[in-house]
């Protein structure tokens, strides 16, 4: 698996991470089957995987599923404050280290920037007493891209979370070449578009680019593309089914496309002839 180096700290991390959004949000009874699928992650060398009390249940379920089965070593567990006030922000923070059976979180992030200004001043409180490793600040839609711009640059942040595909690529403008330049680390969420891209893609045949890069889904040409620019740390897709889980994590081993091959798949996936 390739790994990327987390500016701040020169820490490397995978570059294929694991979501939970929906796919994490279940009862114990589905467990096993979740557990399945976050052993054959780890296995796969993966180890971050980002969830948030906006998920339902997926902090409670994740927790529970890497207790079960002894993972909470090998995980780098990211999670969110998504809440209003600074006193609700740290009952949040408090009752999310529960769920997930952890004494510190590794990622603790401002969801969608609520509240964003006291949530990330008890996050330098919570970082300089080891409650949390890293922090971070978080959206997904272009739109939010503006908002999130003005925090890369003010040295307090770790990471910045934000959605980048090959078929919504904004963020190449401005917002990772701002996080390239202040040293601050990159999650990207909605690789997939949200399912989107594969309707999208249904008829339309694997291009030769692709294969050529080892790709044998679209899905490993999507998640290949991103991880190929040089700011973005680490994709978070989020899948329940092992056969997924399986090619997501194929496309962070082999070659990545260089700038024409990258070209080249902007280009196909626009319908040029390639």
């Amino acid at each position: 698996m390739i790994e990327r180096v987390i500016p701040r700290s020169g820490e490397s991390l995978p570059v294929i991470g694991l979501g939970t959004w929906q796919t994490f949000d279940v009862g114990p009874s589905d467990y096993a089957a979740r557990a399945q699928v976050l052993q054959r992650f780890v296995d796969l060398g993966g180890r971050l995987v980002d969830t948030s009390p906006m998920y339902g249940r997926a902090e409670k379920a994740l927790g529970a599923v890497a207790d079960g089965h002894g993972l909470h070593d090998r995980l780098f567990f990211a999670t969110k404050v998504w809440t209003r006030g600074a006193a609700a922000g740290v009952a949040q923070m408090h009752d999310s280290l529960a769920k997930l059976g952890v004494p510190s979180i590794d990622l603790m992030q401002v969801h969608n920037l609520v509240d964003v200004e006291a949530h990330l001043e008890t996050l330098a409180e919570w970082k300089a007493a080891g409650r949390v490793r890293y922090v971070g600040v978080t959206h997904y839609t272009v739109e939010s891209h503006r908002q999130l711009e003005p925090f890369l640059g003010r040295g307090i942040i770790d990471f910045v979370q934000c959605n980048y595909s090959l078929a919504v690529r904004d963020a190449e403008s401005r917002l990772l070449p701002l996080a390239a330049e202040h040293g601050v680390a990159t999650l990207i969420n909605r690789p997939f578009e949200s399912g989107a891209a594969f309707k999208a893609s249904s008829e339309r045949a694997l291009p030769q680019v692709a294969r050529e890069l080892g790709c044998e889904t679209w899905s490993q040409a999507f998640l290949k593309y991103v991880i190929s620019h040089p700011t973005v740390t680490c994709v978070i897709p989020a899948t329940a089914s092992l056969e997924h889980l399986e090619q997501n994590m194929a496309a962070g081993t082999g070659r990545l496309p260089d700038e024409s091959e990258r070209r080249a798949l902007v280009a196909a996936w626009e319908g040029a002839r390639i």
